[in-house]
């Protein structure tokens, strides 16, 4: 559903498939401190990022101003 919204929306996104990664599973759980997925990085411009767990439409339409 995630990656089909932000295709929609003409987002450039890499999708990371943790249950084959095992590296990016462990950074995710360090990040997120659980094994939920969808969990979004979103970078921003400054340096910093911004963590999302669930597929929040709402608050990624706001973060990205899509």
């Amino acid at each position: 559903m995630e990656s089909e919204f932000l295709t929609e929306k003409g987002v450039a996104f890499d999708e990371v498939f943790v249950d084959d990664d095992f590296k990016q599973a462990t950074e995710m759980m360090n990040i997120s401190g659980q094994m939920g997925v969808p969990f979004t990085v979103i970078e921003t411009d400054n340096g910093g990022q911004i963590n999302i767990l669930g597929f929040d439409r709402k608050k990624i339409s706001q973060i990205l101003g899509i």
